[in-house]
C-alpha cells in the first residue's frame, strides 16, 4: 500500500480568514517503510503572517518572499500525492487548508486526490483517552527522536510523524511464527533416551527479604 504522510504550515489559523499555506512536506511510505521519497516546498503566502503563527514555525513573510506562490506547485504535489492514502496529524486543519488553496487554483480538491485519510490525532485519541496527543507528546510516548524539532517544519513533522505512525500502528503487522521443530530426545552414553521430565526438580517458592519488600 502507498502512503503519504503530508504536513503543512501556515500564517495564521483559519483559510477562511484569508490565512494560506506557507510550508508543505510530504513524505512517502510504501508497505510500511519509508522509501525517501520526499515533497518539500516553502511558499510566498503573499500576506503577513500573524505573529502567534510566526512563535510556532519561526517563518515571516520577509523569510518566504521570493519562494514559488501556491499556484506553482500544484502540479507537482498533485503527481506526488494522487492515489495515495494520506495520514496526516489533525487532518481537518490540513485538508481546509489544501482545499481552500487548490480551488483558488482552480484544482480538484483532495477528496478527489487521495484513495483515504488517516488522521493520526483522531488514531491516538482513540489509543489513549485522556492523554496528551500533540506530535511532541507522541514521540515522547513511542521513543521517536524528535531533538530537533525547536520550532516546526512541515519536512522534519511529517518525518517523525511517519516514525511515530509506524510504531503506533505496527501491531497491524502480520504476524509470522517460525514453528521450529520438536528438539531430539537427549541420550545417556549407552544411547538410551533420558526422561527429562522425571529429571527435573520442583523449586519451592522463595519468600521475598524484608529489604526486598520495602523497595518493591
Amino acid at each position: 500500500m502507498r502512503q503519504i504522510i503530508i504536513d503543512t504550515e501556515t500564517t495564521g489559523l483559519d483559510p477562511q480568514q484569508g490565512h494560506r499555506i506557507i510550508e508543505l512536506a510530504a513524505l512517502e511510505v510504501a508497505n510500511r517503510r519509508a522509501t525517501g521519497r520526499t515533497l518539500h516546498f516553502r511558499i510566498d503566502p503573499e500576506r503577513e503572517i500573524d505573529s502567534a503563527a510566526t512563535e510556532g514555525h519561526g517563518m515571516t513573510w520577509e523569510d518566504l518572499k521570493g519562494k514559488p506562490k501556491f499556484r506553482e506547485i500544484p502540479a507537482e504535489f498533485i503527481a506526488f500525492a494522487q492515489g495515495a492514502e494520506w495520514i496526516i496529524h489533525n487532518a481537518p486543519f490540513d485538508l481546509g487548508f489544501l482545499d481552500f488553496e487548490l480551488r483558488q487554483a482552480t484544482l480538484p480538491c483532495c477528496i478527489e486526490l487521495h484513495a483515504g485519510v488517516i488522521d493520526t490525532l483522531a488514531l491516538a485519541r482513540d489509543l489513549f483517552p485522556g492523554k496528551r496527543n500533540s506530535l511532541d507528546a507522541l514521540c515522547e510516548r513511542f521513543s521517536v527522536d524528535n531533538a530537533q524539532r525547536t520550532v516546526h517544519g512541515a519536512l522534519l513533522d511529517a518525518q517523525l510523524l511517519a516514525d511515530v505512525y509506524l510504531t503506533m500502528t505496527r501491531a497491524e503487522e502480520p504476524l509470522t511464527i517460525d514453528m521450529a521443530p520438536p528438539p531430539a530426545p537427549a541420550l545417556d552414553p549407552s544411547g538410551a533416551a533420558i526422561d527429562l521430565a522425571g529429571a527435573r526438580k520442583t523449586v519451592g517458592a522463595i519468600e521475598p527479604s524484608a529489604e526486598e519488600l520495602a523497595l518493591h
